[in-house]
């Protein structure tokens, strides 16, 4: 029961400290780290070297995939590439099936783009549709956002799901792998069809001018902007194939396992794509440091968010409250990749945030993950289906829809809160249905 109580407290100092007197989550993460430590009767020294390693791990595993990421999604904002890419989907499915080239440009261009730059980005994109053919402006946005938004939650290299890789010693090709299995019919339902039913949510006139929007004299191609916004799929996927051609060759297979560690590709990733969409398309290399540095900056306050939640982690085990928790996780009878999505639901509830949600529920599942016979990529998946759920108040997300669009807040909730919740339910459900292949 004690170990319960410090958790509850953990949740409740964290909600108070960021939802009410709006302190930022890497100084709450770091004051109810050391909260937690002396509640649990830890010397203070050992909170301190608990603190400082948790961070240091937790920064040291992800720090170069984050950071490249950011680049990645900057460059491939910047040089055009994502507006070629909506533009030549959206083109393809005219307005028959508009929303399904939203979800489709919403997923292509989510995977590199940080989510809220992405959001910002198809903004421009959604207002153009809903003026040429004249559409409400819900229905057109859902889909895409929704694509963006998971995205976000389940798939590498964004910050959240890759932090997850590195919390349970997953693998990030087949979390990659999973998470395109369960995102696709999560995102079918909450954007094309849930879409069909919004056509009565009325908005009025946009309160920005969209000075975010992208335009640049020497767009690259639609090929080279698609084959850089998914450079590290591609990448993966060429070192699994040879890996599968030439598996028995030692050197080879040691030289793909090199690549496909998360840092390696990543970082491989990025000096690809500055040459496709930086150097061969006229930008000095000056140019390009500059839109890597304004990635990194937009990703800054996230970085530390999840390096102080490693603190919090490792406050938890170094003072074994992880093991009791496992101990009296295993006696509640429920399936682990449930209870992993119920635990980062309700503390999505809590503090709004789906990266600081996801990773508070890491630290308190994964000592019992760790016991039982259950795949962590399905756990990251579920956590990260939990971490998105019913988007509210709290929440940036919400805002940033209501205010976009200048609907109501009734609104928001039918829309954009509702949406998210179906993401958040049909991925569990896909998680759950993929457990019994995997």
């Amino acid at each position: 029961m004690q170990i319960f109580l410090v958790l509850l407290l953990v949740i409740i100092g964290l909600t108070v400290l960021t939802s009410v007197c709006k302190v930022s989550p890497f100084v709450s993460f770091l004051v109810i780290s050391i909260c937690a430590g002396l509640l649990l009767g830890m010397p203070l020294m050992a909170i301190v070297k608990s603190l400082q390693k948790g961070v240091g791990d937790m920064l040291g595993s992800i720090i170069i995939t984050l950071a490249s990421g950011a680049m990645i999604g900057k460059l491939v904002a910047n040089s055009g590439a994502a507006t070629v890419i909506a533009e030549k989907v959206i083109t393809i499915c005219g307005q028959k099936y508009l929303s399904w080239g939203m979800m489709l440009t919403g997923l292509i261009i989510g995977i590199p783009l940080f989510y809220n730059v992405g959001f910002v980005l198809v903004i421009p994109i959604i207002f153009s549709l809903v003026y040429k053919y004249k559409l409400p402006v819900i229905p057109v946005a859902i889909p895409i956002l929704a694509a963006l938004s998971v995205a976000h939650s389940l798939l590498p290299p964004h910050p959240s799901p890759a932090s997850l890789v590195g919390i349970f010693n997953a693998s990030i090709s087949k979390t990659f792998l999973y998470g395109m299995i369960v995102a696709i019919p999560a995102i079918v339902l909450a954007g094309p069809i849930f879409s069909k039913f919004l056509k009565h949510i009325k908005t009025g006139t946009s309160r920005f001018q969209f000075q975010e929007t992208v335009q640049v004299e020497n767009p690259p191609s639609l090929s080279v902007s698609i084959f850089s916004a998914l450079m590290p799929i591609f990448l993966l996927l060429l070192t699994l194939l040879t890996s599968f051609v030439f598996k028995g060759n030692d050197i080879i297979e040691k030289v793909c396992d090199f690549i496909n560690e998360p840092s390696i590709l990543m970082l491989l990733s990025l000096l690809i794509v500055t040459f496709l969409l930086g150097k061969k398309q006229g930008m000095s290399i000056q140019d390009v440091m500059n839109t890597y540095d304004q990635g990194v900056r937009e990703i800054a306050t996230i970085i530390l968010i999840i390096g102080a939640s490693g603190g919090l982690k490792q406050i938890l085990v170094d003072s074994k409250m992880s093991n009791e928790i496992a101990t009296a996780l295993q006696s509640i009878q429920i399936h682990p990749l449930v209870l992993a999505w119920l635990v980062a639901a309700i503390i999505r509830l809590f503090l709004g945030s789906a990266t600081v949600a996801g990773l508070t529920a890491a630290g308190i599942i994964a000592p019992l993950i760790m016991q039982l016979d259950v795949d962590p990529n399905l756990v990251i998946l579920a956590i990260g289906s939990g971490s998105i759920f019913c988007s509210h108040v709290n929440d940036t997300g919400f805002w940033m829809f209501k205010e976009y669009f200048n609907v109501s807040i009734k609104d928001t909730f039918l829309s954009w809160s509702l949406m998210e919740t179906i993401v958040s339910v049909v991925g569990l459900a896909g998680v759950l249905v993929l457990s019994l292949f995997v």
